[in-house]
């Protein structure tokens, strides 16, 4: 190996939600993750809606009430 033209390897710590989750082999020393196999509903089995921007509510207000009762063909 060439000397002096490779990146510093760390122990990157891996935090989820203010969480420390895992330690891995990296050239940063520290990630923050938004989601990872511990929370992701795949692994878990648990179905949750993750909404930071409030698509949920804007789509059950834009759908609420009889928007899909009477229409005609």
């Amino acid at each position: 190996m060439k000397k002096d033209i490779h990146p510093k390897y760390y122990d990157c710590k891996i935090t989820y939600r203010g969480e420390h989750v895992m330690t891995v082999g990296a050239t940063v020393p520290e990630m923050t993750v938004e989601i990872w196999s511990g929370s992701h509903p795949f692994f878990t089995g648990k179905q949750s809606f993750v909404d930071t921007t409030g698509r949920v509510e804007k789509f059950q207000k834009k759908f609420a009430g009889g928007y899909f009762k009477d229409k005609k063909k």
